[in-house]
């Protein structure tokens, strides 16, 4: 099966540090990939070049087989990719719904809409509709980002991701400073958008973490991609291997 997205020998220089150094990587619809690595690896430097905020200096980036020119994040999000980062990047003084629809909002009909008068009734109802799909409970929409709990504003984040993508998810350490409840619901959204057929790709340094939810785990080191594991045969032990360099495998590149 062609995969959704795929990277071919992605090299990217910064100045004299060369960050990728021929890196691969594929993720498949209706899978969970983990990019992992040490720091240093490349993985941030990767995902920038797959979500657009990067150029790299040469290699191929295809979309269900099509090369493509990611030239931005808007070109990016134009062929169905999305992506969640670290530090969320929401409007804490908005509710959720407003934040579902930060950038895209919905506007009234008729002279009001042409005046810029906002359906903010329309953007909840639909909101509440998305958030029901994803599973994700929150105490109330009509509350401020900064009025819910660290994990409830990280469903909001992945829900506004999900809700806009039509390809592909990345999500950069999504689980990063929650608890262990907190951690579970937003690993249950990842995994409801995962069986709705979407891809995700998953960065994380939280190796239990990964084995638990992913389908697949790809390692980078030194700026390339050195092995690739089905996340149900692998140990901690063989992603530790290698992305140290203690376990090899052939033509993993």
């Amino acid at each position: 099966m062609t995969p959704v997205l795929q990277a071919k020998d992605i090299v990217k220089h910064y100045g004299t540090v060369e960050a990728l150094r021929g890196a691969s990587f594929e993720v498949g619809a209706g899978e969970v990939v983990a990019l992992i690595g040490d720091n240093g690896a490349g993985k941030s430097t990767l995902v920038k070049c797959l979500s657009g905020a990067e150029i790299p200096d040469s290699g191929t980036i295809l979309i269900e087989g099509t090369p493509v020119a990611l030239d931005s994040p808007v070109a990016a999000r134009r062929l169905g990719i999305e992506t969640v980062y670290q530090d969320l990047a929401v409007a804490p003084e908005l509710d959720p719904a407003a934040n579902l629809f930060l950038g895209r909002e919905i506007r009234r009909k008729g002279l009001l809409g042409r005046l810029g008068v906002l359906d903010k009734a329309e953007m909840r109802r639909k909101a509440a509709a998305e958030f029901t799909r994803l599973g994700v409970t929150l105490q109330s929409i009509d509350v401020p980002i900064s009025a819910l709990s660290g994990g409830q504003r990280q469903s909001v984040a992945v829900a506004r991701s999900v809700v806009w993508a039509s390809k592909v998810v990345f999500m950069d350490e999504p689980t990063a400073a929650l608890g262990v409840v907190q951690r579970e619901k937003v690993l249950d959204v990842i995994r409801r958008v995962r069986d709705e057929g979407m891809a995700v790709v998953l960065i994380s340094h939280n190796m239990p973490e990964v084995l638990s939810v992913s389908d697949r785990v790809e390692v980078l080191r030194l700026g390339r991609r050195v092995a690739r594991f089905t996340a149900a045969e692998a140990t901690l032990e063989d992603l530790v291997g290698a992305m140290t360099g203690a376990l090899t495998q052939e033509n993993a590149a």
